[in-house]
């Protein structure tokens, strides 16, 4: 792990503004890991309610999305994505009253705390929510491990530059996190809590263990670096425990969850509130005022920057995440998604363009990679269409963090080549099930 500069100060201590409400929103069926919505429960010409269920799946990895503003179904096409470029995606005009779904209000305290862990997964599950920090994967399948979970870590590193909205939530959300940790704790009952914070982030730190120390929990204060925030970094940093290769952290009786997330599930408890909404950063040199907005999902790129304007400069780049983890945009149309951090808009001096060059064998991709395998190598390997060797060098268990290409001499776009070989190992793997599966069946 290496310290980077963080740009943190352009937003920091910035409060948490709640946007405006979008006159249109655009919601792709894929905002989770796993495959796209295939069971569209409204059609165009529909009149929706903000938290209404619009979209699920029958099985598999998903999660299902709702209704972030009120109005009617315009239509249901193709439209830009901020991950896969397009998406099927369905389009609400809104109507200007933000009218809500029957039944989205608080429970009663007594039906809280006595909701069991089945149900609490549940209310998830039916809630759509997924990791928020940044790997989107379905929060009500990862609370449910098939081994025994002895520690929980509550992700609170937001270690990405630029990045404050974790850092707000904690500051400001502090005792709303704390409910949400004793709801997470009930569904997978461990014997230890630990909420990981960088020293970057002292009010953030304060804030949680002043609630924290209530119910005996360690706030674990890490040293500030990238990629602290990563899964599997953080369970060592804060447990000096290692995930195995090819392993997942409940094997080592480990779950972490982002303080968003957490977030996500109190409001979704409490209130009955599914997740259509989330906080984001919206930040760079190019932005008159950069902010920590309260977006609802499916909200354009362009809306978002209306509101934090006027732009000062023309952006060289528009990054949907961070800078490290973060894709670029080809369209200000892209809508945000359950995934969406934050939105950079980088100019010429913060986007430095770089002619690549060859590979010198200096070993620093090697020496700062924080999974400990060889990116050079693989990229060569990928460069020669190798992706047998590629797998054994172990790409499949890069976490896509960005520092190889931040530290590379050459200025080589490694992760770029990375993520694409990963897309096409896993689209192989998945055509070899399909034909074995079909072997099986006959």
């Amino acid at each position: 792990m290496v310290r980077i500069e963080e740009h943190k100060h352009l937003t920091e201590n910035k409060p948490i503004e709640a946007a405006r409400l979008p006159a249109l929103v655009v919601l792709p069926v894929l905002q989770h890991l796993g495959k796209p919505l295939d069971i569209l429960l409204v059609k165009p010409g529909d009149k929706v309610k903000r938290g209404q269920c619009l979209a699920t799946a029958e099985k598999g990895v998903f999660s299902p999305i709702h209704a972030s503003i009120s109005g009617t179904i315009k239509q249901i096409v193709d439209q830009p994505h901020p991950v896969v470029g397009f998406c099927r995606s369905l389009i609400i005009e809104g109507d200007g009253q933000d009218e809500p779904v029957a039944g989205m209000v608080p429970r009663r305290p007594q039906e809280t705390d006595e909701i069991t862990p089945d149900a609490l997964r549940r209310v998830i599950f039916e809630s759509g929510i997924v990791g928020l920090g940044g790997a989107t994967f379905p929060t009500h399948i990862k609370l449910t491990p098939s081994k025994s979970i002895d520690t929980l870590i509550v992700n609170g590193a937001e270690c990405e530059p630029y990045l404050t909205a974790d850092d707000r939530l904690m500051v400001e959300k502090a005792e709303e996190i704390t409910k949400g940790i004793v709801l997470v704790a009930r569904v997978l009952k461990p014997k230890d809590v630990f909420i990981a914070v960088e020293d970057n982030k002292p009010a953030a730190v304060a804030a949680m263990r002043r609630f924290a120390e209530c119910f005996g929990w360690e706030v674990v204060v890490l040293k500030t670096a990238y990629p602290q925030g990563g899964e599997k970094q953080v369970i060592k940093s804060c447990l000096g425990r290692e995930v195995p290769s090819g392993r997942l952290p409940f094997d080592i009786g480990v779950v972490v969850q982002n303080v968003a997330t957490i977030y996500a599930i109190y409001e979704a408890v409490y209130f009955r509130k599914p997740l259509y909404e989330r906080v984001m950063t919206v930040t760079g040199a190019c932005l008159a005022h950069p902010k920590n907005l309260l977006v609802r999902i499916g909200t354009r790129v362009k809306d978002i920057l209306d509101q934090c304007g006027p732009l000062l400069k023309e952006p060289r780049k528009i990054v949907m995440g961070g800078p490290m983890m973060g894709i670029a945009q080809f369209s200000q149309e892209t809508p945000v998604i359950k995934g969406t951090s934050g939105i950079l808009v980088l100019d010429e001096i913060e986007e430095r363009q770089e002619e690549e060059s060859f590979c010198v064998r200096c070993g620093e991709c090697v020496e700062n990679c924080p999974i400990g395998i060889n990116p050079g190598m693989i990229s060569m390997a990928i460069t020669k269409d190798r992706l047998d060797l590629a797998e054994a060098y172990g790409i499949m268990d890069c976490i896509e963090c960005g520092l190889c290409a931040y530290v590379c001499p050459g200025r080589r776009n490694i992760v770029q080549a990375i993520k694409t070989a990963k897309a096409k190992i896993r689209k192989k793997h998945s055509k070899e099930a399909d034909i074995k599966g079909a072997s099986f069946e006959k």
